[in-house]
């Protein structure tokens, strides 16, 4: 009912400047968004240089990143190059699925060599990034695992040849 549907809302700038996401009620003020952005640049900055780009004392600043972690708001991880781990080959898989997408977009999710899923709309079901340690690695993954999932009617394999870009410096 309306109930479900509110909370799939996109996020709203409020009139105080505030975002609320719709789904959880979590809502950003300047210092959040600043915050954000300067562990954005550098998930390992201590909270001493931290806290005078965001204008408190270093223990609210302590404070209020942990409430952004514990609200789900962010998370601080190392993002790593899978090439220079041994895992070369990258590949977008477009997946097409007759029956119910959200099980097999789980299934695809709980394989080891899936490192991204997401349900979209357009050509494709499913989008699922995976990576690899070679072409062999990939067949296998593709014919013998994915292939082979009840509901899957296609998959659309895209090797990635470079990466031009990535970013992780939405929301602020």
């Amino acid at each position: 009912g309306d109930e479900d549907e509110s909370r799939h809302e996109i996020p709203a700038l409020r009139r105080d400047g505030r975002v609320n996401d719709g789904i959880n009620g979590a809502e950003l003020d300047a210092i959040d968004k600043a915050i954000v952005r300067a562990l954005q640049d550098d998930g390992r900055l201590p909270f001493a240089q931290l806290s005078p780009i965001v204008g408190l004392s270093e223990a609210a600043t302590r404070q209020r990143v942990n409430r952004l972690i514990d609200r789900g708001v962010m998370s601080i991880v190392a993002v790593t190059d899978p090439a220079r781990l041994g895992l070369p080959f990258q590949a977008m898989l477009g997946v097409n699925v007759n029956g119910d997408v959200k099980v097999v977009a789980d299934q695809l999710a709980a394989m080891n060599d899936v490192r991204y899923t997401v349900i979209v709309t357009g050509r494709y079901d499913i989008l699922a990034e995976v990576v690899c340690l070679d072409a062999e690695r990939l067949l296998d993954l593709v014919n013998d695992r994915i292939r082979p999932i009840p509901g899957v009617s296609s998959v659309e394999t895209m090797t990635y040849l470079r990466l031009v870009s990535q970013s992780y410096d939405w929301g602020t």
